[in-house]
């Protein structure tokens, strides 16, 4: 059993973070913190946690004092109250996604098939050029991903960014060296990185306490140096510093020992919180630097924030589909004019049409009016014969909409794209996304008849989805926890209710099941009192049921109108929303039927889960990584669980449900802080499962302690196991060759091999099978031809799927890639103030003071947006032509109750200037002054150990340390960081 220790307060204690012990010395700060772990170390997620917890707390701060609003900084920094005092409480979900997706890819460095051994992700063997340019180079994908929107691309690029920018800290002598604050040249291209160590930098050290092995030269001349780390040889330049600990052969060869700080155990150990102290900041100023360059709105949908209900609608515009576009323009105007101003109001539009044969393109918006206008201009022409590209539309949707995004596909014809049927179940596993089907049948029977065909329009209708063209929609809206909705092209109007629920805010799934084949069977599900809005769905043809109250009532599904609400029924979909007062405790729905039926529970609630599979790792040291396919059949298999809402609940239980039966698989739970646990299943269903989680509330809102939610996606488990490396990113106008390999635990023979990609660029190079023996493997090559048109920041969807002889198992690989040009401008823009005029008096109310300053880009990509980073006044800019140089002239004025202000200035591609001035008690009533640039440039060690100073104005790459938001909660008072984060 872990413990979780809870350190004292003390006032000389500044930082805090209460983590895990661990067994060894590892090669850079511990990337997660586990039960195999046995310190108070720090790790790298709890080091990005930190800092993007902060940066983004302090960035809604400034929103709300630039609009004139109160700002109560929480007490407690945790994912959710952050997301309160951000004003998206309904966001919190998205925003631990998201945080997660960068903590993983932060850990997955480490991992020996990843990053492990190049020295270069590290800072390693004195790589510091290189260290640097993989960083800044990094960084440009990252801002050129969130400006196109990609953000699951921008977010997974971010975590191995950090990864290395926080290894500096530990890896090399910065702190030994005596600085306290972090070496801004690492984030910015434009800098040199010099005093580079060019000879002897240590003496060797008995192992644990190498305090002083750092040769006094290279202290006094602030040289810079890392430590050599090698697992599988001796060898290292002669009189260099290793890294140390005991995977580090070069530690056993003098100079002996090491100099890393990875954790308080290690060589430099004493000074392990130091480094975590500067690495918490210099991560906070890579977030700002971002922020500056995508802006405060990006910078937060990137961060999941705002991220609450997504609208996803993917339409058919053939000519028989007039009636039905209709109704998403109805339903589209109600939900938009009813929700919008409220905690309910979509945060997202996509909108996906296919026809036959082209399909999309994806409009992705958060504006309603931009929405509102794409569906109106949607008009039904055309189609041809019956099948349409339904299925390519749908893999738009599912690539280009966040995780977990409710999906609702309009159509009255069949499939004819079914070959991507297999890739869209990979999909919807991977983004958990869920799809429903309104199907309009009335038109295809009309298309029927036409073509000769006999059958009335009723007959046509009750037997639909009995076609084995049309299943392809059944099946993915059941393995998806998504509805295939009959209707009639009258009573669709009826039917869409449906995504009037699910535009909701902090949607939950409580319960789920389907039953296919029919059987009679009781259903049970426990709703909490956090719940709200609760809604019960059962699909399909004339189920017979029974609905039970926690308190005993009960309404049958021949009562359309009863003691329990009113059930409304529109083709095979019926709806109950419960009107009872109490709706605390356990409820019952007994069905019968001999049609096959889905039951679905949902209701809003702050409490939910998200999960993973991960694949642990102990060497060389441990670590985890998310799978992005099916886990391995017949083994032992482990989710990592982040719980929405954990300072108030906590899990008791995490089972695997079989889809097709009640049965269940427990698992075995570990608490690993932050409202995450890992989760360990010895024995999983051989079947379709889904995931459900169990709790105890820690308040009393919660009627008895309980609460269950449950996971809407069908999951299995393979013996087949498909295994890529995407290397490097890809460009447009050129090829991009993605290694791959397939293996199996299983009996061998020929695999089919499928691979798919969103964007259609030309795939070559793909073999259509494999050949492997008994438990073996073999590999495989795709080679994509980007076109040159992409735009940079896109990203692309890659589906690699095998199937095992016979058909009868398969695995997948999805890897979403970035579409990045190289950049070449790496010089940011030029912010000069010219000058200052204040008139302030003892009533700053009534006074006022103004700037002026001038910004180029020079021979660069171009000035892109000036705006104000800090202050709260108003900003006017213009462009004139200054003998043969565009100048931004900006303007700017405030009351003297607002007297600082940051000038951002942002050219092309993402550089980033500032301009910063602040008035204090020494400037005179009335005063013109002119500024020259005052630029805090470290462009060495010696240097950069005084660049705390004030700033008056800067080129800098980011923000600089005009102030440390992250430095003032570590030093707040008495109270610990430990306090604030609860980690």
């Amino acid at each position: 059993m872990m413990v979780t220790m809870r350190l004292p307060i003390r006032t000389s204690i500044s930082f805090l973070l209460v983590v895990f012990l661990m067994q060894s010395q590892t090669w850079a700060f511990m990337p997660f913190a586990y039960p195999f772990f046995s310190s108070s170390s720090v790790t790298h997620k709890e080091i990005s946690r930190v800092a993007i917890l902060n940066t983004t707390v302090q960035l809604c701060r400034s929103q709300a004092l630039s609009q004139g609003r109160d700002f109560v900084m929480p007490k407690t920094l945790t994912e959710g109250s952050v997301a309160a005092v951000c004003s998206s409480s309904a966001s919190a979900k998205a925003f631990i996604r998201s945080i997660d997706k960068i903590t993983e890819n932060n850990a997955a460095v480490d991992l020996p098939w990843h990053y492990f051994f190049n020295p270069i992700y590290h800072f390693d063997d004195e790589t510091f050029l290189r260290g640097r340019d993989l960083i800044t180079s990094g960084v440009s994908i990252v801002k050129a991903s969130v400006r196109e929107q990609s953000y699951e691309a921008a977010r997974a690029k971010l975590g191995e960014v950090l990864h290395t920018l926080q290894d500096f800290y530990s890896h090399s002598n910065w702190i030994e060296l005596g600085n306290d604050t972090p070496y801004p040249n690492l984030i910015k291209p434009s800098s040199s990185i010099e005093n580079i160590a060019d000879s002897e930098t240590c003496r060797s050290c008995d192992g644990s306490n190498c305090k002083g092995n750092i040769l006094e030269t290279v202290l006094r001349q602030k040289k810079l140096t890392s430590g050599y780390f090698n697992t599988f040889s001796f060898k290292k330049p002669k009189g260099k510093c290793s890294h140390g600990g005991a995977l580090d052969l070069t530690s056993y060869t003098e100079p002996k020992g090491g100099i890393n700080k990875d954790t308080l155990s290690s060589e430099h150990g004493d000074q392990h919180m130091d480094a975590v102290k500067v690495a918490i900041a210099a991560t906070s100023d890579l977030l700002e630097d971002i922020r500056a360059a995508v802006g405060d709105s990006q910078f937060l949908r990137f961060m999941g924030l705002t991220q609450a209900s997504v609208l996803c609608f993917v339409i058919d515009t053939t000519g028989s589909m007039s009636d039905d576009i209709a109704e998403v323009r109805r339903i589209t105007s109600s939900i938009i004019n009813s929700k919008t101003g409220s905690a309910n109001q979509p945060s997202e539009y996509i909108l996906v049409p296919f026809n036959d044969p082209d399909y999309g393109p994806l409009t992705r918006t958060n504006d309603p009016d931009v929405f509102k206008r794409k569906i109106n201009a949607l008009t039904a022409d055309g189609g041809g014969d019956i099948p349409e590209m339904c299925l390519s539309g749908l893999q738009l949707a599912l690539t280009g909409s966040p995780p977990q995004t409710e999906i609702f596909v309009f159509t009255d014809a069949d499939a004819k794209d079914l070959s991507l049927k297999s890739t869209l179940l990979a999909l919807i596993e991977r983004t958990k996304s869920s799809v429903s089907f309104l199907l309009t049948n009335a038109l295809s029977a009309r298309r029927r008849r036409s073509s000769g065909g006999q059958q009335d329009g009723q007959q046509q209708f009750a037997s639909r989805l009995t076609s084995p063209l049309n299943e392809v929609y059944q099946d993915l809206a059941q393995a998806s926890g998504g509805q295939a909705i009959e209707v009639t092209k009258a009573t669709l109007p009826q039917a869409t209710s449906i995504i009037v629920d699910a535009s909701s805010s902090s949607l939950v799934t409580v319960f789920q099941a389907v039953r296919n084949p029919a059987k009679v069977e009781t259903f049970s599900f426990f709703v909490d009192s956090t719940l709200q809005n609760l809604t019960i769905y059962i699909t399909g043809n004339s189920p017979s049921y029974t609905i039970t109250s926690p308190s005993g009532v009960s309404q049958t599904s021949s009562q359309p109108s009863g003691v329990l609400g009113f059930i409304e029924k529109v083709g095979n979909f019926h709806t109950l929303h419960p009107n009872v007062s109490d709706q605390t405790g356990l409820w019952l729905i007994s069905i019968n039927s001999m049609q096959p039926y889905t039951v679905k529970v949902l209701g809003q609630s702050e409490v939910d889960f998200l999960f993973n599979f991960i694949e642990l790792s102990e060497w060389p040291h441990p670590n985890y990584a998310v799978l992005n396919s099916r886990p391995t059949a017949n083994s032992n298999i482990t989710l990592l669980v982040s719980v929405v809402g954990w300072d108030s609940v906590r899990l008791t239980d995490v089972d695997l449900v079989e889809a097709s039966s009640s049965k269940s698989y427990n698992g075995t739970l570990q608490e690993v802080g932050s409202g995450q646990y890992l989760v360990t299943i010895s024995s999983i269903p051989t079947g379709e499962f889904v995931v459900r989680v169990v709790g105890e509330s820690s308040s009393s809102k919660a009627s008895n302690g309980f609460f269950q939610r449950q996971s809407s996606t069908q999951l299995q488990a393979s013996s087949v196991m498909v295994t890529t490396q995407a290397n490097g990113t890809m460009e447009p106008g050129k090829t991009f060759t993605l290694p791959f390999t397939v293996a199996t635990n299983g009996s061998g023979g020929v695999f089919n091999i499928r691979v798919s990609n969103d964007r259609s660029f030309v795939m070559t190079d793909v073999p259509s099978s494999l050949i492997l023996a008994h438990g073996g493997s073999a590999n495989g090559t795709a080679t994509l031809a980007v076109p040159g048109s992409t735009p940079s920041g896109s990203d692309v969807t890659v589906t690699i799927e095998a199937e095992a002889p016979g058909g009868a198992d398969s695995n997948y690989a999805v890897l979403r890639l970035s579409v990045v040009a190289q950049v070449t401008d790496i010089t940011p823009p030029v912010c000069e103030i010219v000058s200052v005029n204040a008139n302030c008096s003892s009533n700053c109310s009534l006074s006022s003071w103004d700037l002026s300053a001038n910004m180029t880009d020079g021979s660069g990509s171009g000035i892109q947006s000036v705006t104000v980073h800090q202050g709260n006044g108003t900003l006017n800019t213009s462009t004139v032509l200054d003998r043969g140089v565009n100048v931004t002239l900006a303007s700017y004025s405030a009351s003297c109750c607002s007297p600082q202000v940051e000038l951002v200035v942002v050219d092309a591609v993402g550089n980033v200037g500032t301009c910063f001035r602040s008035l204090n008690a020494a400037v005179p009533q009335s005063t013109s002054a002119t500024s020259t640039e005052t630029v805090t440039n470290a462009t060495t060690p010696a240097t950069a150990a005084t660049s705390g100073s004030t700033i008056q104005t800067s080129t800098n790459g980011a923000i600089g340390h005009l102030f440390l938001p992250v430095l003032f909660w570590l030093t707040v008072g008495t109270t610990s960081l430990y306090q604030y984060m609860q980690l």
